[in-house]
């Protein structure tokens, strides 16, 4: 699962998570690579020809395209939170893409973890209300990861409380 409880630290339990990340760096090169080979082996027949510097733009053109978006997206699942659960106060910390960063924070005792099984961005949408607001959690996480998400943090805040 994309989410971890650190080892608890003067009296704090931290949860950790993070969106599924499917292509590692090696995995990017190595299909960057494999993708220019396989677009750049017709033109081969070309090689000596004037033909090949005029087609030539455009394979290179597909590849930086890809390169772009693939790097695009990896960036845009750069998203760290940070669950910190304390006797006297539950802290959300939200490392946004492009350095972005939120924070939430709210008496353990009046907070709720709330399952919308409808209605949110994704389905089994899991939210915390404490404080006058409330936040997602883990909308990146799976269904079942945020069902199972919802019952970890209802037995913990209940062990606070």
């Amino acid at each position: 699962m994309p989410y971890e409880w650190l080892p608890p630290a003067q009296d704090q339990t931290r949860l950790h998570l993070w969106p599924h990340r499917s292509m590692t760096p090696a995995g990017f090169v190595a299909f960057i690579g494999t993708t220019a080979v396989l677009i750049a082996l017709p033109a081969v027949a070309l090689l000596g020809t004037p033909l090949l510097w005029v087609l030539l733009p455009f394979p290179v053109l597909a590849v930086a395209g890809i390169w772009a978006a693939l790097r695009r997206n990896q960036r845009d699942t750069e998203i760290i939170e940070d669950l910190t659960l304390a006797p006297d106060r539950v802290a959300l910390v939200r490392h946004g893409p492009r350095g972005r960063r939120q924070e939430w924070e709210a008496n353990p005792h009046w907070v709720q973890v709330l399952l919308h099984p409808t209605g949110g961005p994704v389905p089994q949408y899991l939210t915390l209300r404490g404080n006058g607001r409330e936040v997602e959690l883990g909308a990146f996480l799976s269904e079942e990861e945020r069902i199972a998400l919802r019952r970890e943090l209802q037995d913990r805040l209940g062990d606070l409380r």
